[in-house]
């Protein structure tokens, strides 16, 4: 277009597919099509979800992965393990205050809360970086167990409104390294705020600036988690991105909490018309880690896998 050359980015199907997301919300919005399939016979519905451009889509997938190797790569989920370590790692920098390090305390307490809301919540990090401090409250059970209740003003998946709160109670002491409870508590007494953005901006010296408009930005975000998966001496940090914790916090809640499919859908605001799928991108990738070596798919003597917090049991079928 324009006597611009093709380039590889531009011709994938990673484009093909945005394409074809940006012409249906086209349609649908500007175009008052909604997202109901074309019926060619009548001229109504949205030209872009019907069966013909279905078949081709699905065809030019399968010619680009058979011709060119094309495969889709998700950024690597995030794991409930790999969570701990760094938790670990923080918590003893935020007490070796001698130690000359890649960031000072104040910004370690502020990524393991966006680590943790990003993780649990299934928050985009863009997202949790323009949480401000109206849009967060506490509520108190009968036993005086707080839960954290999070409205966000705006989601991706919810354009027009009608976004649910996401209510999470304090999580027990041995999932500590998870409990978004725990970290917002921490970083808002740390830091003082109590008005503007969340996450903001850091000066020099890793503390976060004074104005209330500036909200970190996701690339520094972004630099800041690939430094600390560093300091766990993870060798791949670039398989790594910022959709690494909506990804591991689907796959914790579906492998490790054992919630339905349905549930997590609603949870994370997908859509839960099985056709389209979605869900499984979440779930499923070659560039996760393993969660279990092939060799011991049969292996009766291995060790066992974590307890259960709720049936104690540690067998895989529990």
């Amino acid at each position: 277009m324009h006597g611009a050359l093709r380039t590889d980015a531009a011709s994938s199907w990673s484009q093909v597919s945005k394409m074809r997301a940006a012409l249906t919300k086209g349609f649908g919005m500007n175009g008052n099509r909604g997202n109901v399939t074309w019926d060619s016979s009548s001229g109504t519905g949205n030209p872009s979800l019907s069966i013909m451009v279905a078949f081709y889509c699905r065809g030019l997938h399968r010619r680009k992965v058979q011709h060119h190797g094309e495969t889709a790569t998700s950024a690597r989920a995030i794991t409930a393990s790999t969570l701990q370590k760094m938790f670990r790692v923080n918590f003893q920098a935020e007490k070796d205050t001698s130690s000359t390090d890649w960031c000072g305390s104040s910004l370690r307490i502020c990524l393991q809360a966006i680590y943790t809301l990003a993780f649990v919540c299934l928050l985009r990090v863009d997202e949790v970086l323009k949480i401000q401090a109206q849009d967060v409250s506490w509520e108190y059970d009968e036993a005086k167990v707080p839960s954290l209740v999070l409205t966000l003003n705006f989601r991706k998946t919810h354009q027009f409104g009608d976004i649910k709160p996401f209510i999470v109670r304090l999580f027990p002491s041995f999932m500590a390294h998870l409990c978004p409870v725990r970290a917002l508590v921490k970083w808002i007494s740390h830091s003082g705020i109590n008005s503007g953005y969340l996450f903001r901006k850091m000066n020099c010296n890793h503390e976060p600036i004074l104005l209330k408009s500036q909200p970190m930005t996701a690339d520094f975000f972004l630099q800041c988690f690939r430094n600390n998966l560093v300091d766990i001496h993870v060798d791949d940090v670039y398989a790594y991105g910022t959709h690494s914790f909506r990804r591991g916090g689907c796959q914790w809640l579906a492998s490790d909490l054992r919630w339905p499919l349905r549930q997590i859908c609603a949870y994370g605001g997908w859509s839960m018309e099985f056709s389209h799928l979605t869900i499984v991108k979440y779930l499923i990738s070659w560039n996760d880690d393993p969660l279990l070596p092939r060799s011991d798919f049969f292996n009766f003597e291995r060790a066992p896998v974590v307890k259960c917090f709720t049936c104690n049991r540690s067998c895989p079928c529990a």
